[in-house]
């Protein structure tokens, strides 16, 4: 449980730093690595929305980029209640480096619902069931 309140409070911490000046949609996450390390994520706007960056995904290629290539979970705090889930892309990029990991999703009062990758994307699309594409 510890570990769960330290990833939830890392994802609020990197909430406070998301760039969202269009939608006004704050959302932060942390990716809980297997070798120990919680990497951070905030979404990132821009003004062709099309080149906005979730919070999700922002974690995971900086966790990627930095070598690590085992996670265990991920938490997604924002200010919606209930909580906001990942969209499809990022449950697409998660489930090709991460598989059916933990998915904690954490409203800005602490209400967090614990469910996991497979239960919010029960068919992916995967070139290679059953592996890591890393």
């Amino acid at each position: 449980m510890a570990d769960l309140q330290k990833l939830i409070q890392a994802a609020r911490e990197a909430r406070e730093r998301a760039i969202a000046p269009y939608s006004g949609f704050s959302v932060g996450a942390a990716l809980l690595t297997a070798s120990g390390p919680i990497i951070q994520g905030c979404n990132i706007e821009n003004a062709s929305y099309g080149l906005t960056v979730c919070a999700e995904r922002v974690a995971l290629l900086t966790a990627l980029a930095s070598g690590e290539r085992d996670f265990i979970s991920i938490a997604v705090i924002s200010q919606s209640d209930p909580a906001a889930s990942p969209c499809g892309p990022c449950r697409q990029l998660l489930w090709e480096y991460c598989r059916d990991i933990d998915v904690h999703l954490v409203t800005l009062n602490g209400t967090t619902e614990s469910t996991t990758l497979a239960a919010l994307f029960p068919r992916p699309f995967d070139l290679n069931p059953g592996e890591k594409n890393a």
